[in-house]
């Protein structure tokens, strides 16, 4: 029997963890005394103090609750899909609760190297395989492969939450709001990190370049498309419409980001990223 754990990285809720069989662990969010966690946090209200000026903060789930997780379900084979390595404590802080958890020799931690659109597929494609009858073995083969097959972009909004956030230099951020630079981000080699690959004027000609990364890497239908955004919908609308038309034969899913996720990119960011199916 195989048993799937994961983290709000998904933006899937716990509740629809449940209905699906997996156990969905909340990522900590706070934003000035606000304590709380992702995706159940009053959204306008977590807006609203980001516009004031206040800077959110995420971090892992508390290993307590990892570890009650893995000894809820002794007996199976588990397997905890995490998003990226160093992008999060929380691949970190998994393998951590393993080594403390009596069962630790059922439980296998899958370092996604992605978070968000390609993490969430990873998940429903492990339910899928599971459902299939595929054994603990398979399913964790095909998340090893899909980990090595996925790229994210990330177009930011806005310069003053990076430069604050410190993913951005000041400098940069300034020269970039200026001349109303849209830059285009993308995880370092190793997952770990975000660095910017490129800058453009426009959202478009930002999204032009994001496709011609994607032609290079071979994007096709043997991938899927996720658009991600922060309270930007008609951007994300629009990136989907360049995905579509670009790759006609790929299917395009948009999504919202949760809490945990504006504070990597900040208000009004759109995400572009592709996975392999």
């Amino acid at each position: 029997m195989v048993q799937i754990i994961t983290d709000t990285s998904t933006l899937f809720t716990p509740e629809e963890g449940k209905k699906m069989g997996v156990e969905v662990l909340s990522l900590c969010v706070s934003i000035g005394e606000l304590e709380g966690r992702d995706l159940a946090i009053n959204v306008d209200d977590f807006y609203s103090r980001i516009a004031s000026g206040q800077l959110p903060q995420s971090s892992q789930p508390p290993v307590g609750e990892v570890i009650d997780a893995y000894e809820k379900h002794k007996g199976y084979e588990i397997i905890n899909i995490a998003m990226a390595d160093g992008l999060s404590g929380t691949y970190q802080s998994a393998c951590g609760a393993k080594e403390m958890a009596e069962n630790r020799d059922d439980i296998t931690v899958i370092n996604t190297k992605t978070l968000c659109g390609p993490h969430r597929y990873m998940v429903q494609k492990a339910v899928q395989m599971k459902k299939e009858g595929k054994t603990a073995k398979e399913i964790i083969a095909w998340l090893e492969y899909a980990a090595e097959n996925n790229e994210s972009f990330l177009i930011p909004q806005d310069f003053g939450f990076l430069k604050r956030g410190g993913r951005l230099t000041p400098m940069a951020a300034t020269f970039a709001a200026i001349l109303k630079l849209k830059p285009i981000m993308t995880q370092t080699p190793d997952g770990k990190q975000l660095e910017k690959v490129g800058a453009k004027r426009t959202m478009k000609a930002a999204l032009s370049d994001v496709v011609e990364r994607f032609k290079k890497k071979g994007v096709d239908e043997r991938y899927i498309l996720h658009v991600s955004h922060a309270r930007a919908l008609e951007d994300a609308k629009f990136a989907a419409d360049r995905m579509k038309e670009a790759f006609p034969n790929v299917e395009v899913e948009i999504l919202e980001l949760s809490h945990a996720f504006v504070t990597q990119g900040g208000p009004q960011c759109v995400a572009v990223q592709c996975c392999v199916r």
